[in-house]
């Protein structure tokens, strides 16, 4: 197992007792830092990487009866990546799961092109696996301003009902996503108008910052027991160590119950709603797109069907002629 590649970066769900041929592991190891190096490919994205393309080499080493070396790898068919979308579907997995591998294994002989190590112009062939375009689910205004002001309910200790005020302030004042939010350690707190924060791909964007988030923030800091400087974690778990998602999501979870919401508010709900608060409120995509660190304007452009829908809704309910 140790000369497995990258394996001291991947996460134990991605260990396999398959053991890859010499020159199939040096190429995954050179892919790897080639994503670290040139692409600034996140620790979180590699991983998922890792597990994509480790499920890929299980199932041809099933389909073609052994680990594939290099020279296998470049001499599959459409039939056999056909085979493998198939093998997929047939366990059920999540057509987004299937879309996000394909995208792995395109990455992976992109890279195997450039490099000169081979091609395999099959995979250019296989097309994603079509899904049913998702709608944002964001809460209401009122909604979104009862669990900011419900966010501590469930804490006996005062200054962890300031540190989930805090964050969920953060998260729906400033639209970061949750793992955004609690990446940021205590020198990049927000102190001024704005903030610059780090998202996907490592990509910086700058958000401004209200007064309330930073009162919030200073709040949550004051009260917190615990010393932070530097590059400490800004948001504390109770035992003095970075914040997990999943407390926050958690806490989401408790508030969620104690206000008879739908299981669609999450912490990224609160994302989902700043994004459409926005734009209901006379903000332009491109503006909002630049907010959320979106890179297609398409992303961002869900959000204009949320906003017809809640218009529609309120024009059936208030139009004599619509009753």
């Amino acid at each position: 197992m140790a000369d497995q590649p990258g394996l001291k970066d991947k996460p134990s769900s991605a260990l396999t007792a398959l053991t890859l041929p010499t020159d199939t592991r040096q190429t995954v190891d050179a892919w790897l830092q080639w994503l670290r190096s040139e692409r600034r490919a996140s620790h979180h994205t590699t991983e998922n990487y890792l597990v994509d393309l480790y499920a890929f080499f299980a199932f041809i080493d099933q389909h073609r009866g052994g680990a594939p070396t290099l020279e296998t790898l470049l001499s599959l068919t459409p039939r056999d990546f056909r085979s493998w979308l198939a093998h997929r579907n047939a366990a059920d997995m999540a057509k987004s799961s299937t879309a996000r591998a394909l995208s792995t294994l395109r990455n992976f002989y992109r890279f195997l092109d450039r490099t000169g190590r081979g091609q395999n112009a099959a995979i250019t062939t296989i097309r994603n696996p079509r899904q049913a375009q998702s709608v944002p689910k964001p809460l209401t205004p009122e909604d979104a301003m009862a669990v900011i002001d419900n966010a501590g309910a469930f804490q006996d200790d005062p200054w962890l009902a300031k540190r989930n005020l805090a964050l969920f302030t953060l998260l729906y004042g400033c639209g970061l996503r949750i793992a955004e939010a609690l990446s940021l350690n205590y020198d990049q707190r927000p102190q001024g108008s704005s903030l610059v924060i780090t998202g996907k791909g490592n990509k910086q964007r700058l958000v401004p910052v209200l007064p309330v988030v930073i009162e919030a923030i200073d709040d949550y800091l004051t009260a917190c027991p615990y010393t932070q400087t530097g590059h400490d974690p800004l948001f504390l778990g109770a035992r003095g160590k970075r914040l997990i998602a999943q407390v926050a999501q958690r806490e989401m979870r408790r508030i969620r119950a104690l206000l008879n919401l739908p299981e669609t508010a999450t912490p990224h709900a609160m994302r989902h709603s700043f994004a459409t608060h926005l734009l209901a409120g006379g903000g332009d995509l491109r503006t909002i797109q630049d907010l959320l660190g979106h890179v297609s304007l398409s992303t961002t452009q869900r959000y204009t069907s949320v906003d017809s829908e809640r218009l529609m809704a309120v024009y059936r309910g208030a139009h004599p002629r619509a009753r």
